[in-house]
């Protein structure tokens, strides 16, 4: 485990994250555990699915072969008394939280007619009112903590009528993430707590891309999870004072002095990436 605070910055601190099973969740809490953090984990997958990799504990068995501690936390964070439990098992374990990471999502590109009610008040209760949950049961523990950040996984706020008129029920569910981290950015400035949102130029190899948006087609058009690990790290250590943001990931890398990004490729010969949605 690291024990140099200046190259493992997270040392020692302790990630509260939604999801984190496997994907973008899962490559976020394992670059903190190269630092030596420790991740609590929320998340429903406590048994295997079928067509997807993981569980929570598997993911914390990773976690911690990374050189982080973990501790996996079955449950719904549509469930605000489970998301209390949760956050105060995770106090209890660790002593404390110094950094929040929303990162559970649904998705669900239906247009209004096709898609069922059902399948809307999924998408709007684990993003937006689950983003809303779990930040809010970190807040008295985040205003304790030395260098708090909360980070949303959810796009700039792009009012192109174009991304509300193909799938409105999912941009709405995203944007509503992403102006909580605008509102809490503001309403908590002075307790310096850091609110960012952070999203990807391109598309992610995720089972979400190979399962619901193209198969191996889209995958071989993505980036690997890491490229959004890194940047979320660099977001992670900033000071305080970086808040309000909407980041894109091959940005902050660029800020890092970080241009080569070819390693992050899925596919290694190199096909040509798909952007991601909301960005034009």
């Amino acid at each position: 485990m690291p024990t140099d605070n200046v190259s493992a910055p997270l040392e020692g601190k302790t990630i509260f994250m939604s999801g984190g099973s496997r994907g973008v969740g899962l490559a976020i809490a394992l670059r903190a555990a190269q630092d030596g953090a420790n991740v609590a984990l929320i998340a429903k997958t406590d048994e295997p699915h079928p067509k997807l990799p993981g569980t929570i504990h598997t993911a914390a068995e990773e976690i911690r072969g990374a050189g982080g501690g973990a501790l996996p936390i079955v449950g719904d964070i549509r469930d605000a008394d489970a998301v209390e439990e949760a956050v105060e098992r995770a106090v209890e374990e660790f002593g404390g939280i110094d950094v929040v990471v929303n990162n559970a999502s649904a998705i669900n590109l239906s247009g209004t007619e096709e898609l069922k009610v059902k399948g809307y008040d999924l998408m709007q209760e684990i993003n937006a009112r689950g983003t809303f949950v779990v930040t809010r049961a970190c807040l008295p523990h985040l205003k304790q903590a030395d260098n708090p950040h909360v980070l949303t996984l959810s796009p700039p706020l792009n009012l192109d009528p174009k991304w509300f008129g193909t799938h409105v029920a999912y941009t709405i569910s995203k944007y509503n993430m992403s102006m909580l981290t605008l509102g809490w950015a503001e309403e908590f400035r002075e307790d310096g707590i850091a609110f960012n949102s952070l999203w990807p130029r391109t598309m992610i190899a995720t089972a979400a891309v190979m399962n619901l948006l193209g198969g191996e087609e889209a995958m071989a058009q993505s980036r690997n999870p890491e490229i959004l690990a890194d940047a979320a790290h660099a977001i992670l250590v900033r000071d305080p004072e970086c808040t309000g943001n909407f980041f894109i990931d091959e940005d902050v890398l660029a800020e890092e002095g970080i241009t080569d990004l070819e390693c992050y490729r899925a596919d290694p010969e190199g096909r040509e990436l798909a952007v991601d949605l909301f960005l034009d």
